[in-house]
């Protein structure tokens, strides 16, 4: 038989894959295409195809050698959808090259696509371009599929649309690339037109709320107007949703339960400006009527009402009943009430059991099942700390009846540790209803707490003052001479070691060493601090705290050598939160010709002084607080060496009463904003006719980082900040003398608003406005608290792991110091660490 080719051409018309016969019948065809005819696929060719192998496209057709077709049929349309679909072809054509009996050969011809060797962004700025690089899934190599290019735009209109600009337009042009064979080079213009803001926002059908009132419920969505210069104005689709969820969440919490959107429409008004209309139907408001409670056998009915707190004829809130029955962050609820007495398997349903009008029964309907028992305690995430360090600050132990509150507090004394990341400790309790037990994990995150500090300053009459300081947090005796554990120091245990050195080569050098073991003895919380310090100081100071010069080094000086030891224990009366410290402490005072107060410039002074502090503390966490309250009274007392023998001169043992008392409270507003209220109060004394001398006084005003000096910052003066006045010039007296020793009582009151602006670990930053007024007073009969200097002002507090806790606040005087008219009225104040109190 003459050889003959024979084309059967494909094609996909309208999506669908179908055969058309490009040549009339004639009687050298042996294919009759009005009559289907049955063949066996004798075989198989791929041409057309560069870098695509051959074998795995006829793979793909899903026919093979020795099948069955018919043709014309669907089983050759079939094969040619397949290859279609896989997105990587341009054209694909069907050639008979011979028949043989009932044999057929087939050639798929195919062209593909080109592959993409590189693209480019035009229209927009090179920050733009760098950001939809990272966004657009266009990789070199890769073949141009129209999915390809459709997921381009789509990625493209997404991330203009979040940005507010509305009616993007993206055009991608394909250009060969003269360097590389079937490749292309993309350009992606993007024309994002102008950023569309909201014009106006019409509510329509609301009776009950104004739409000033109604449009505040919508956080993200807001008008433009020209004196909201601080509120954005921008619209995005998924937030728009959001907010109308906000806005029927609004009604439903003031008794508008059946509350819908009719309607919303979105409409352009203008290029660059659209308006929304949205249409409401309020409907009815609701109120509670009876709520009876059915199930429970430990607490009456009674007791479960007045606790839950919502009386009859109160307007009917979902999300506030909830919040009473289930968590109440603000104080108790109902399931507390029995998880806090083991009842972790119990559950209260609430069920509207009658509407009568605009009033609704309910029903509580109570399981309160059977208390669990602890069961295994773990930890995870801990890659540094030792698992008992975390387990032993724990309120939950095997074996112990569950309680939330235990749980709740566990975390808060993780979180005080420094260790972990406070945002991250999760709770997870594992419930086993079968066995009555339950498991909890604890997982953490850890942060570095290690602080350095290399610094270098100016300090005062000193000149340039440098200091190297290094505190480890979650030291490790135990692991002191394991080499393996030194990565780089002995890591773990929970112990803190802080060595401290500041000079200014021979005129001022100070030395301090300090280490605590928290847990004495491994069992119980007692901990033990011990420290020593030194301080040499060489200068000449005249009377009252003025300097002068000396005929030499060693004319003026003050030595300071002092050790301390404390032990503290964690009390579980009148709650666990409480906890009591007992130290001794013990300083020697040096002077040559130093004139630390009127009469007192040359000889030596011992102090020995018992320091009592009773502290309770329930901040949820210690570096950005939403919620607690931390409470701290301290009694620093000497010897009355007074009462009972008499003495070469004032000094030369020390004697004194001090009386300290902090105040801290906070109050969460809403989310990252915190309400925090403080009040601190001082007092010094002496025994019988004793004078009160230069030792322990206050001195006010600043950042509260005074004494850079010398002076009075080495007899334990303590310095508080009173922000928008000068570094220690606040104290109630007229007479120099007074001003530069510092006063015997103080009283300070503060509250100030925070808002969290990051809870990075590595950086939490939050800024905040405060209020706060204070004075200092030069003796105890002049004390009256609430004769006060006040201030306002803003600022900003970043608290970093290496360095501690750094801020800077603005501060505005709002009442003058006589005697001090050149003060500025408002002053900058940089802090590191807690001197602002």
């Amino acid at each position: 038989m003459t050889r003959c080719i024979w084309v059967l051409v494909f094609l996909l018309l309208t999506g669908t894959a179908s055969a058309q016969v490009l040549n009339n019948p004639s009687p050298t065809n042996p294919l009759d295409y009005s009559q289907p005819k049955q063949y066996r696929i004798g075989g198989i060719n791929v041409s057309g195809t560069n870098f695509l192998d051959p074998n795995a496209l006829i793979s793909v057709t899903g026919l093979k050698v020795g099948d069955e077709i018919t043709v014309p049929g669907e089983d050759i349309s079939r094969a040619i959808q397949k290859l279609w679909d896989q997105g990587i072809l341009g054209d694909v054509e069907v050639y008979v090259t011979k028949i043989e009996g009932d044999q057929i050969f087939l050639n798929f011809e195919l062209k593909e696509r080109p592959r993409l060797s590189r693209f480019t962004f035009s229209g927009i700025s090179k920050t733009q371009q760098d950001a939809l690089k990272d966004k657009v899934s266009l990789q070199r190599g890769k073949v141009v599929t129209d999915a390809v290019l459709n997921s381009t735009r789509n990625v493209i209109r997404n991330y203009f649309l979040e940005k507010s600009y509305l009616n993007v337009k993206t055009t991608i042009t394909q250009k060969p690339d003269p360097l590389l064979p079937n490749s292309v080079v993309l350009n992606v213009d993007i024309d994002k037109g102008d950023k569309v803001k909201i014009a106006d926002i019409d509510i329509v059908g609301n009776e009950a709320f104004t739409d000033k009132k109604l449009k505040r419920q919508m956080k993200k969505t807001k008008e433009k107007r020209f004196y909201k210069i601080f509120t954005s104005s921008k619209f995005q689709k998924s937030e728009y949703e959001a907010d109308k969820e906000k806005l029927i969440a609004f009604y439903n919490n003031h008794g508008y339960r059946d509350a819908t959107i009719v309607s919303d429409t979105v409409y352009n008004v203008s290029d660059d400006r659209l308006a929304i209309r949205i249409t409401i139907d309020e409907g009815k408001q609701y109120y509670y009527r009876n709520i009876t409670w059915k199930g429970n056998y430990i607490y009456d009915d009674a007791y479960l009402s007045r606790l839950l707190g919502i009386d009859k004829g109160d307007v009917y809130n979902a999300e506030e009943l909830d919040k009473r029955l289930h968590y109440n962050p603000t104080g108790i609820d109902v399931s507390a009430l029995y998880q806090n007495d083991g009842y972790l398997f119990s559950s209260i349903e609430p069920v509207e059991v009658a509407i009568v009008g605009d009033s609704i029964d309910l029903e509580m309907r109570v399981f309160e099942g059977a208390q669990a028992t602890i069961d295994k305690v773990t930890v995870s995430g801990n890659d540094k700390t030792s698992d008992y360090v975390i387990l032993r600050e724990l309120r939950t132990l095997p074996g112990q009846k569950y309680s939330r509150d235990d749980l709740i507090q566990s975390r808060n004394e993780l979180a005080a540790l420094g260790y972990f990341d406070p945002e991250n400790i999760g709770l997870n309790p594992l419930p086993n209803p079968v066995e009555g037990t339950v498991d909890i994990n604890y997982s953490v995150v850890e942060k570095p707490n290690d602080q350095i500090s290399l610094s270098g300053g100016w300090g005062g009459t000193l000149g340039p003052v440098g200091t190297v300081g290094l505190t480890l947090n979650n030291f490790s005796t135990r692991k002191f001479f394991d080499w393996d554990a030194w990565r780089p120091i002995p890591s773990g245990d929970g112990q803190r070691l802080a060595l401290n050195i500041q000079a200014n080569g021979k005129y001022y050098q100070s030395y301090s060493l300090s280490f605590t073991e928290p847990w004495l003895g491994g069992r119980k919380p007692n901990s033990l601090t011990v420290s020593i310090f030194k301080t040499v100081y060489r200068r000449s100071m005249g009377l009252y705290g003025s300097y002068g010069s000396a005929e030499s080094d060693n004319d003026s000086r003050l030595n300071v050598n002092g050790a301390s030891i404390s032990l503290g224990r964690r009390l579980n009366w009148p709650d666990n939160y409480f906890q009591m410290s007992h130290a001794l402490s013990y300083n020697q005072y040096n002077l040559t010709n130093y004139a630390l107060f009127s009469d007192f410039s040359d000889g030596t002074s011992n102090s020995v002084s018992f320091i009592n502090t009773i502290a309770r503390s329930s901040i949820d966490n210690p570096t950005f607080p939403r919620s607690g309250s931390s409470l701290t009274l301290s009694i620093n007392l000497t010897p009355p060496y007074s009462l009972f023998t008499e003495k070469e001169n004032n000094y030369e043992f020390v004697e004194f009463n001090k009386w300290m008392f902090d105040g801290s409270y906070f109050i969460n507003l809403a989310g990252n904003l915190v309400l925090n209220a403080r009040a601190h109060f001082g007092f010094l004394g002496s025994y019988g006719s004793a004078n009160v001398g230069p030792f322990e006084r206050f001195k006010l005003g600043g950042s509260g980082m005074g004494g850079s000096g010398g002076g009075n910052f080495f007899v334990g003066t303590e310095y508080i900040g009173l922000r928008g006045y000068d570094e220690e010039s606040v104290v109630n007296s007229a007479d120099p003398t007074l001003r530069s020793a510092g006063g015997v009582a103080y009283d300070k009151y503060v509250l100030e608003m925070r808002y969290l602006i990051s809870p990075n670990p590595a950086a939490t930053i939050y800024g905040l406005t405060f209020l706060e007024a204070g004075n200092s007073f030069s003796s105890l009969k002049n004390y009256s608290p609430f004769k006060l200097y006040r201030s306002a002002g803003v600022g900003a507090r970043i608290f970093m792991a290496a360095f501690g806790l750094l801020g800077f606040d603005y501060g505005w005087r709002l009442d003058d110091i006589p005697g001090q008219p050149d003060m500025k009225r408002g002053q900058f104040h940089f802090m590191i660490g807690q001197q602002i109190r």
